[in-house]
């Protein structure tokens, strides 16, 4: 049974081992002592954006802040820096650093990095789908069309257009 997210291997025995392929990889992106890593390269190599040219733009665009502050993309991260990163939908990642790498990692090790202190994802609604029509069909007639209209709420608006036509 392996333990998730830290490269930690138990044995049948009960033993622990180390993943020596993760150990290996995160030694290998850690930067030498005393160079610094990025922000747009750091959040990029933690798996926070899919490209580092997508954390470039976020952070010029203002969606990147450390320490309450926005950056600029070659701003130097330390460990104990605050990142938070503004994603698509309005969702905000709020992470610690904890560990400088500068090149792409598997997701185990990149997990590693930080420490992850977003707020959870507000709750997805359940919505069932509002008049999905059978493939091969064909074009729905005008009752179909009205009563389509009318599931999806747009009866209201319908109506309205057709009134003010009218005179």
């Amino acid at each position: 049974m392996a333990s998730e997210g830290t490269g930690v291997r138990t044995g049948g025995s009960g033993t622990t081992h180390r993943d020596p392929g993760a150990a290996a990889a995160a030694e290998a992106a850690r930067p030498t002592s005393g160079e610094t890593v990025r922000i747009d390269s750091w959040i990029w190599s933690v798996r926070l954006v899919k490209t580092r040219s997508m954390g470039a733009t976020a952070c010029r665009g203002g969606h990147v802040r450390v320490n309450g502050e926005r950056v600029k993309p070659a701003y130097a991260v330390r460990v104990g820096d605050e990142v938070r990163l503004r994603q698509a939908g309005g969702h905000e990642r709020i992470v610690v650093v904890k560990r400088l790498i500068r090149k792409r990692v598997g997701a185990p090790v990149a997990a590693e990095c930080y420490v992850d202190n977003s707020p959870p994802p507000p709750p997805r609604e359940a919505v069932a789908p509002a008049g999905i029509r059978d493939r091969g069909a064909g074009r729905p007639t005008k009752r179909d069309r009205r009563d389509l209209e009318r599931l999806r709420g747009l009866a209201d608006s319908a109506n309205a257009a057709r009134t003010r036509r009218d005179p």
